[in-house]
């Protein structure tokens, strides 16, 4: 499929606003279905499907797809460029206005299952990575793993650990596994983004690594710790808890972490101790009180 062509057919011009960089690489094309090690067993979720090319792909190897495309504009397209094809299944509309649950229980494959499994790919546009890794990563019936192009540095940014470590990577490892894959140049897409990509695999977690008992208010002061990163912990911390930095500190230390080190040289189970000693282990934290409450969403896989 000549993506260039299928476009200039239809009159259409990928839209900068909705991030549409359309990956047309053949060989990355295979790389990125490949990644998904699916079967004929397997109902996949694809979001953002655009001309269909991946799509295509993807149905010759799953059992069935869920293909999302908020772009009204494709939406004929894809009924042609996907026309004979019987176990693919359009839905235009917002991924983050619909459920990952009902989404897959609509497929032949998943049989009325209450707990059907599914796996996600998707390309990415880079401006709403952090927030659709979230909803996947927090609905109710999660993916067995999730395949996603998105800008390198986002990526890079996902799979850091403790010296490098982020919101982002917090966010994401709590509830997975990451592993970035491979890359792929601005040329293999169509348009060429500015930025390099890469492709990251994340395998959500049967067991979480850390106990977390409100991920709310763990992510409320995992945030306030991020905040600020050039300041020390204790300082960070205080300003985004509404704490005095003394008795931030005071707490850190009895927990044996040291109030001067900075949030991205903490692990994940350091992040887990610190939310305990400043209430955000608890089902009554403090530091829901102290930040007066707030949106779920401003807590979490936000940058």
């Amino acid at each position: 499929m000549d993506v260039r062509e299928l476009l200039a057919r239809w009159e259409l011009q990928p839209d900068k606003g909705l991030g549409q960089n359309f990956l047309v690489d053949q060989k990355m094309l295979e790389r990125v279905v490949e990644a998904a090690a699916l079967t004929d067993e397997d109902v996949v979720l694809e979001i953002g499907a655009g001309p269909g090319n991946l799509t295509h792909r993807l149905a010759c190897q799953a059992g069935h797809v869920i293909a999302v495309e908020l772009d009204g504009r494709f939406i004929p397209v894809l009924q042609s460029v996907l026309a004979g094809i019987t176990n693919v299944t359009l839905v235009h509309g917002d991924i983050l206005a619909l459920d990952p649950a009902a989404l897959v229980r609509r497929s032949p494959t998943a049989r009325g299952e209450t707990h059907p499994h599914y796996k996600v790919v998707a390309n990415l546009p880079y401006y709403i990575t952090s927030a659709v890794l979230r909803h996947l990563l927090e609905a109710s019936l999660r993916p067995a793993s999730i395949v996603v192009t998105v800008q390198r540095e986002v990526a890079q940014r996902i799979v850091a650990g403790p010296g490098e470590m982020s919101l982002l990577a917090v966010s994401v490892q709590l509830y997975g596994q990451p592993r970035l894959l491979f890359r792929i140049r601005p040329g293999s897409f169509y348009p060429p983004p500015e930025v390099e990509s890469a492709v990251v695999r994340i395998v959500p977690h049967t067991v979480p690594p850390v106990q977390v008992d409100d991920t709310r208010a763990f992510f409320r002061i995992v945030r306030a710790g991020f905040s600020q990163r050039r300041k020390q912990l204790r300082n960070a911390l205080a300003a985004g808890l509404g704490l005095s930095p003394e008795e931030v500190a005071l707490r850190l230390q009895e927990t044996g972490i040291d109030p001067r080190r900075r949030a991205q040289s903490l692990t994940l189970q350091e992040w887990a101790v610190v939310a305990r000693a400043l209430g955000g282990g608890s089902a009554t934290p403090r530091s829901v009180l102290a930040l007066g409450g707030g949106g779920e969403g401003a807590a979490t896989l936000d940058e």
